[in-house]
Formats: structure tokens, C-alpha cells, sequence
């Protein structure tokens, strides 16, 4: 067996570099990412909140996470695209076989990232880093979009690695190039070092990832408890975990939610927005090959007053109308009159599409339709086609947007 060598490939912006690829090969003349663009929201939602960003957009001290009506502010002429998630499946699973033509060990870690373990590869495509640079390029040149890529003896290291500079870069981040490339970076830049846990180090004078490497790992642990002796190990380039080989990532619950123009004061309007979001986490629980068995409902009054349910779901089911109806029971159980400002809808406890059998005397017609106005909006786009019932109500056939990502597993504090 050859020496250990692990590749983490990280896809650059990548809602807003998928959407860019997307437009420029629609015919669209303009690249998102030479412009001030961001991903995110509906743009007249009061909430909508950045999910991406191109460079041209960072200079402007754009950030991931901040509304819209902040980003708008720091630059007028901002692109604003919205969010495409069954785009994203597409583009992660491309992403995700063609890394297999290099490795059968290959894990899904989120939906942009993914560790392919080189160790066994080594003896068929030769040098790691030559070979990451070929998939790079190989990636930019069939998909038109650009990723990172760390090479290294574990996950830990390879993840650093690829975040070293940006874009379309490899970089190796070997054990003995920890001390010239790892430790003079910010401490809050090692992964999993959160906001509060660098203002600690900082506020103890601990500011960079070397300081934290050779800081006394006992005194570590009685400061943050393991996840101090866990930080210690991971700023010393140590890290055990081994690349799960995986086809999908493992998704808990898919939802969306929205914060309307208007308050919601009558239950008819109510169910409009639920059969909004219906819309859209039904298309993506198809598009992601997966039935839900139960439906939760939350929401917000206009004094911030927050309620929320869940509740089974008869059978397992992808059907826009059953989760729809199933939200609206939930919503009428909790209403109690308030103007609502803000509602969410997600389906769980979900099971791949071969798992659902139909029930005996179901009818096989709403699943015609769902197809047909999924086929519909995959060739057209999302308003090319929507119910009448959304006609002159002020509410959008698929609002919200800015979904639950949760589904995607982000890195936890164990890779």
C-alpha cells in the first residue's frame, strides 16, 4: 500500500458559479462572476439573505449571510440570482462521478465539497498533485466551473489545504509545510473554530493557528472542555478520521421558508403561502429521489411570537397536494388569529423513492402532474407554469428560496 494521500475538492462559489455556468450556456453573454452577483432570497421578501457570492461582490464587503437589503446597499448595481437548488443536485452529482473515475472511496461531505482518499489511486494515475491538477482542469474544461483542491495525509490537512487561495487552485498542505502555510493563518480560520471560541483564544492571547498549536493542550481542555483538546489537535495537523465512501449524502429533512411582503392575517392566504412552499419542497424531494413521512409547519406573528409542529404523514410521499394538506392541518391546529409574518414548511423522516409503495386505490394522477410541471420548469424555468389559484394574490407560486440547506451535511467537529 502506498503512503496515505487524501484530496479534498472544494467547488468555488458554487451556487453562484453553477447559476453563472448555467447562464453563459444559455446563451447569456454575462458571467456572474466578473460582476457584483450574489445568490440568495427573493429580492422582495423583507429577509432574503445571501447565499453566495462572486468575487467582484466581496469587494464591495459583501458576506454570506446578510440580507439583501444590506448587500443592496453597499452596491446598487448588485446581480441578484435566486436560489436553484434542484440545479445544485445536478451539478454536485456531476461533480461527484466524475471524482469516482479516480477513486471508488469517495465522500459526499456537503453539497459542494467532497474527500476522495488517492492512496490506492496513486499506482494508476501517478503523483497526487499532478493528478489533482489534471482533475481540476479536467472539471473547469467539461463543466465550466472551477474548484479547489488539497492534497494531503488526512482530511484535516487536505480541507485547510484547498482553502489556502482561491480560485481554481491545488495546493498541498503536507505535515512538514504546517508550520510555513497552516500557523501564521488566523485562528478562527482553522476548521471549526467559531466566532466565540476565537474571541476566547483572542481575549487569551491566542490569535494565530500556530499560537493555538503550541499552546498547553491541558489548559485547552479546562478552557473549552473537549473541544478545546480537539482544536489543539486540529491546529497540530492531526486528524484520524477516515474518507467514508458514500454515493448520496445522508439528508435528514428538506424545507423552505418565507418572510412574506405583507402580513398574513386570514387562513386562505395562509394556506396560499403553504401551497407556495409545498411547491417547492415537493420539487426537491423529487429531484432528490426521496419520500417524506411527516410534515412540520412553524411560524411567526408580528410580535415574533413563534409556534411550530410537526405531525406524520399518512403514507410516504413526494405528492405536492398531500404535503400541502398536511401543512395547512398543521397550521390551523396552531393559528390562533395573529397576523403572521413569517412561515416555514419542511418534510422529514425521508426514505428513497423505491422505499414508497402506493396505496392500493391511490390515484396516479397528481403524480402525472407533479411530473409534468416538474419537466415543465426544468426546461422553462420555475414561473413558466403555476397554479391559477396564485393569479392576482400577491403571493408567488414558488416563494421562499432561500431553503433549509440543512439536509446537506455540513462538516461536524468529527470529520
Amino acid at each position: 500500500m502506498g503512503k496515505q494521500r487524501i484530496m479534498h475538492i472544494d467547488a468555488n462559489s458554487a451556487y453562484l458559479s453553477w447559476e453563472a455556468v448555467r447562464r453563459l450556456q444559455s446563451g447569456d453573454p454575462l458571467d456572474l462572476r466578473t460582476v457584483p452577483a450574489v445568490v440568495g432570497g427573493d429580492q422582495e421578501s423583507r429577509h432574503g439573505i445571501v447565499l453566495a457570492k462572486s468575487i467582484p461582490a466581496k469587494a464591495y464587503n459583501i458576506r454570506t449571510g446578510e440580507t439583501l437589503y444590506s448587500a443592496r446597499s453597499k452596491c446598487p448595481e448588485l446581480i441578484v440570482a435566486p436560489p436553484d437548488y434542484r440545479l445544485y443536485l445536478q451539478c454536485s452529482k456531476a461533480l461527484g462521478d466524475l471524482l469516482r473515475e479516480y477513486s471508488p472511496v469517495v465522500e459526499q461531505y456537503s453539497i459542494d465539497e467532497y474527500f476522495l482518499d488517492y492512496s490506492e489511486s496513486q499506482k494508476i494515475f501517478g503523483d497526487p498533485l499532478q493528478a489533482a491538477d489534471r482533475m481540476k482542469d479536467r472539471i473547469r474544461e467539461e463543466f465550466g466551473f472551477t474548484v479547489n483542491i488539497g492534497v494531503s495525509v488526512n482530511k484535516l490537512l487536505a480541507k485547510m489545504g484547498s482553502e489556502l487561495q482561491k480560485p481554481d487552485k491545488v495546493h498541498s498542505l503536507f505535515p512538514e509545510e504546517i508550520p510555513g502555510k497552516m500557523w501564521p493563518l488566523p485562528v478562527e480560520e482553522l476548521f471549526f473554530v467559531g466566532r466565540a471560541t476565537a474571541k476566547k483564544l483572542r481575549d487569551r492571547g491566542i490569535s494565530t493557528i500556530g499560537e493555538l498549536a503550541k499552546a498547553d493542550s491541558g489548559w485547552l481542555q479546562r478552557l473549552l472542555k473537549s473541544h478545546g483538546l480537539l482544536i489543539w489537535n486540529y491546529a497540530n495537523g492531526r486528524d484520524g478520521s477516515p474518507v467514508r465512501r458514500n454515493r448520496h449524502p445522508v439528508i435528514k429533512s428538506i424545507g423552505n421558508s418565507t418572510t412574506t411582503a405583507f402580513d398574513i392575517e386570514d387562513r386562505q392566504t395562509a394556506h396560499l403561502v403553504l401551497l407556495s412552499l409545498a411547491e417547492t419542497v415537493a420539487a426537491r424531494l423529487r429531484a432528490s429521489g426521496y419520500l417524506a413521512g411527516l410534515a412540520a409547519v412553524s411560524f411567526r406573528t408580528d410580535e415574533f411570537f413563534g409556534y411550530g409542529r410537526q405531525r406524520k404523514i399518512d403514507q410516504l410521499t413526494a405528492e405536492t397536494n398531500q404535503i400541502h394538506q398536511a401543512a395547512c392541518r398543521i397550521f390551523d391546529e396552531l393559528w390562533r388569529g395573529e397576523p403572521v409574518r413569517q412561515i416555514g414548511l419542511s418534510a422529514g423522516r425521508l426514505q428513497p423513492s423505491e422505499a414508497g409503495q402506493p396505496a392500493l386505490f391511490e390515484e396516479e394522477n397528481p403524480r402525472k402532474v407533479d411530473r409534468v410541471v416538474d419537466a415543465i420548469r426544468e426546461k422553462f424555468g420555475a414561473g413558466a407554469i403555476g397554479r391559477a389559484s396564485f393569479l392576482y394574490s400577491g403571493v408567488g407560486s414558488m416563494i421562499g428560496g432561500t431553503g433549509d440547506i440543512s439536509e446537506y451535511p455540513m462538516m461536524s467537529g468529527q470529520l
